[in-house]
């Protein structure tokens, strides 16, 4: 029997297995001619007496003398297998001492609050000359002076360690690249787009070093410094340019974690989703018209199962005139980013002595902006992912009736209710099971669940809705009813299993009954009494 390469392309005509509902880039196109990190990659064209604008790593026809410090080293495994390409390897010493002569330059040279734009160009003429200098004093110290590769690659470092991510960069330009995880400087795991995994190059020659990258990352956010260290162990930020979210831990784990996913699509319909077999047209069309009609609804699933991305396609169908109001702990779902009238509030950690409300100087609670966003006329409320406290925002934003979407995490639909609980329970004080299973019961509308699986041979992900389920309250007051809408068909993929009375007037706002009647005529999933707790 032949195996498949293990890093080939998944193919186009198989869109269940594309992580994140995506197509990949081609494997035959070098990583940083995709998304240019910085002025110096993407063009291939000729270097002249400024910035190279070349490749990093150069041409392949550039020779030239190698100083031991740039000795190739053990190539990872996503270097042998062209996930990431540099030919040529770096002196991350020298990168760290010309991004200090710079950084020190432009302390002087700019005022705080200067335009980045305006920082960037002239730390492109800076990073220009002390390279040609490095260059220039190896000669001088009788060393070979730099290739025209080795000035690109030191340059493109330079400023990436200056105004981009580090050495993170080149992975977070990689279309290749899926996830990152890092365990410690020298444990770099890569996800790719087929969803495989193999080893990455180092992103620090040290532990300390990671964490001083992950502080420097964590200060440049657009909402304001997040604090990482012994007294903040934990750090989540949403990285600049792309959205990609990273999540940090050091002095409460064994050694530094690093952890970044990236969200493929952001501005997705149903009707994508559709097209790559994550849910039917018929699901498609009810969940479509479950938000027109402003019902409550939580997404579930697994971690990476695709929750914000459903999110993002649900929320495609709220009307364009419609005020929104998201709430999250570290901004995900980028709907400020694709709508003019969208105000996107984040929590915010507080900063130094405690006052005597309890609370840091600074700190933003998403509670408070929440109460806070009913004057600003808003007429829907989005709370983002759910994973503690943030249940009692969410509970609140359903209750105002305005339609609210949410995620959490959970195993299957029933269980997502459960979950919820402990949540509420846990986030508020005096809570017992009986009034959070109340609460819950009366806010949510709808839960609908992304079943997540591997393949094992082929080492890739599907993504699929799985169920979609009402939630009401029981016949005991603090119970709560469920009613499978849709449920798993043979392929795990959500198929109709029965449609209450009061759904049915969904097919006003567009929802297809009669495909839905049809497809449960014919026998593609049973009917379900339904559960109750």
């Amino acid at each position: 029997m032949t195996t498949e390469p293990r890093n080939r392309p998944v193919s186009e005509t198989d869109p269940a297995a594309l992580p994140y509902f995506t197509r990949p880039v081609p494997y035959d196109l070098p990583p940083n001619a995709r998304h240019p990190a910085n002025p110096w990659v993407g063009g291939g064209e000729p270097e002249t007496d400024g910035m190279a604008r070349g490749r990093a790593g150069g041409s392949a026809s550039r020779s030239g003398p190698v100083d031991p410090a740039w000795s190739t080293a053990t190539p990872s495994d996503a270097t042998a297998q062209g996930v990431v390409a540099r030919s040529v390897p770096v002196d991350w010493s020298l990168v760290a001492k010309l991004r200090t002569l710079v950084s020190d330059e432009q302390g002087k040279q700019f005022e705080p609050g200067t335009d980045d734009l305006v920082r960037e160009e002239a730390g492109r003429e800076a990073i220009n000359r002390l390279v040609r200098q490095a260059s220039t004093d190896r000669r001088n110290d009788g060393r070979p002076q730099f290739t025209a590769a080795q000035r690109d690659a030191l340059k493109e470092a330079v400023f990436n360690a200056l105004f981009r991510m580090g050495r993170l960069q080149p992975l977070l330009d990689n279309d290749q690249v899926e996830n990152i995880e890092i365990y410690g400087h020298r444990n770099v795991q890569l996800q790719l787009a087929d969803g495989t995994w193999v080893t990455g190059d180092p992103v620090a020659d040290s532990n300390e070093e990671l964490i001083r990258l992950v502080q420097d990352i964590a200060s440049r956010t657009a909402s304001g410094a997040r604090p990482f260290s012994e007294h903040n162990p934990y750090v989540d930020v949403r990285l600049p340019k792309n959205g990609a979210r990273l999540a940090g831990s050091a002095w409460v784990t064994d050694q530094p974690v690093v952890v970044i996913r990236r969200h493929r699509l952001v501005q997705v319909t149903l009707d994508t989703l559709v097209e790559l077999g994550m849910l039917s047209p018929v699901a498609a069309s009810f969940l479509a018209a479950a938000v027109r009609a402003r019902k409550s609804i939580v997404v579930s699933g697994a971690a990476s199962a695709g929750k914000t991305t459903l999110m993002r396609a649900l929320c495609d169908q709220i009307p364009a005139g419609e005020r929104v109001a998201t709430f999250e702990d570290v901004y995900e779902l980028g709907l400020h980013e694709l709508r003019s009238n969208v105000i996107a509030w984040e929590s915010r950690p507080g900063s130094g002595e405690f006052g005597p409300d309890g609370r840091q100087a600074g700190e933003s609670t998403m509670s408070e902006a929440l109460w806070r966003s009913f004057r600003y006329n808003r007429s829907r409320l989005i709370v983002g992912e759910v994973r503690g406290g943030e249940v009692w925002p969410m509970i609140k934003a359903m209750e105002s009736g305005t339609g609210s979407l949410s995620t959490t995490h959970a195993t299957h639909a029933i269980a997502a209710i459960r979950k919820l609980v402990t949540c509420a329970m846990e986030g508020e004080v005096q809570v017992t099971h009986e009034l959070a299973t109340s609460k819950l019961a009366h806010a949510i509308d709808l839960i609908v669940h992304i079943d997540l699986s591997y393949d094992t041979t082929s080492q890739t992900a599907r993504r699929r809705v799985a169920e979609i389920i009402t939630v009401a309250p029981g016949e005991r007051e603090t119970g709560y009813a469920t009613t499978p809408i849709f449920a798993p068909g043979p392929d795990g993929t959500a198929s109709p299993a029965f449609i209450p009375r009061e759904y049915k007037e969904l097919e006003a706002l567009g929802f297809d009954l009669h495909g839905f009647t049809q497809a449960l005529a014919a026998g593609h999933a049973g009917s379900s009494p339904g559960v109750r707790s």
